[in-house]
């Protein structure tokens, strides 16, 4: 009788190809159980920007909802496409890509019947947007793709690329400091327990050692400079507060550690003008 075996969970270098094939596995085989655990959270057709809560309808990160009408938004790592239908229906024109076939089957299922959302749906690379230049206004991105790639400034350069200038884009990820404590919602997580400047990726291998999960880390100061190295503004740095309605545990999130460390890092930029849209 075959036994599965549990991956085995490791800190070790990926390369970007290697990352992103684990990835688009990881959340093909994945993606059921996450819109099953989180779909009600999320809704399916809310912004929410991470496990605190923040929602854009509140926070206006991409700018007031009003203004949004009209506007041709793509958003990067977009699953279920939650937050592109929330835009569709202040009248944006939201373009959501993501890398797994099986999460947009689900923004599909949740789409079904719904004749006035007008989201298109895009199963492409991060890395390599297959958008001409200066095609969109404005770009979001909720804790999809770049916490998952060896290589964010390629990222951000192709979203530098597809923005007209000036356009905004806002991107969430994992606090950078979250990295430097135990991914555990109890008081077990409280205690530093790693070396918050240690880059080394996180992996889980089967065994033969292929990479079926991997995430990488970046201290704030590498995503700032990330940033600015895509040709990009940073304008803002939002650390939301957890707050008292929200009493979810969600992986190492929790109202615990939520009182006390951020979980959450949101980077507020602008396509700079001057700045070659190639990297």
């Amino acid at each position: 009788m075959n036994q599965e075996h549990e991956p085995e969970a490791t800190r070790r270098d990926a390369s970007d190809t290697e990352s992103s094939r684990a990835s688009r596995g990881w959340w093909d085989s994945n993606a059921d159980e996450y819109q099953s655990e989180h779909g009600a959270f999320l809704g399916d057709d809310r912004f929410i920007w991470g496990p605190e809560g923040l929602d854009e309808a509140e926070a206006a990160l991409l700018g007031p909802a009003a203004e949004l009408k009209g506007r041709r938004i793509l958003e990067i790592g977009a699953g279920a496409a939650q937050c592109s239908r929330w835009l569709a229906a202040q009248g944006a024109l939201p373009v959501a890509l993501d890398l797994s076939h099986r999460q947009l089957q689900h923004a599909l299922r949740i789409a079904d019947g719904a004749a006035d959302d007008t989201t298109e749906l895009v199963e492409a690379d991060a890395g390599a947007l297959p958008f001409r230049d200066g095609s969109f206004d404005l770009a979001c991105s909720a804790y999809g793709a770049l916490p998952f790639v060896a290589d964010p400034v390629r990222v951000l350069r192709e979203v530098r690329r597809v923005l007209r200038p000036g356009g905004r884009f806002v991107f969430s990820v994992s606090h950078p400091l979250r990295w430097a404590f135990p991914d555990e919602p109890g008081p077990e997580g409280l205690s530093v327990g790693a070396s918050y400047f240690d880059r080394t990726p996180y992996v889980e291998q089967d065994e033969s050692g292929r990479a079926v999960y991997v995430e990488h880390h970046r201290t704030l100061g590498d995503r700032v400079r990330d940033v600015v190295a895509a040709g990009f503004r940073l304008d803002d740095l939002v650390e939301p507060e957890w707050p008292e309605w929200n009493t979810q545990e969600w992986g190492g999130w929790s109202p615990l550690r939520g009182h006390l460390i951020p979980g959450t890092a949101i980077f507020v930029c602008t396509a700079a003008a001057d700045a070659p849209v190639r990297g």
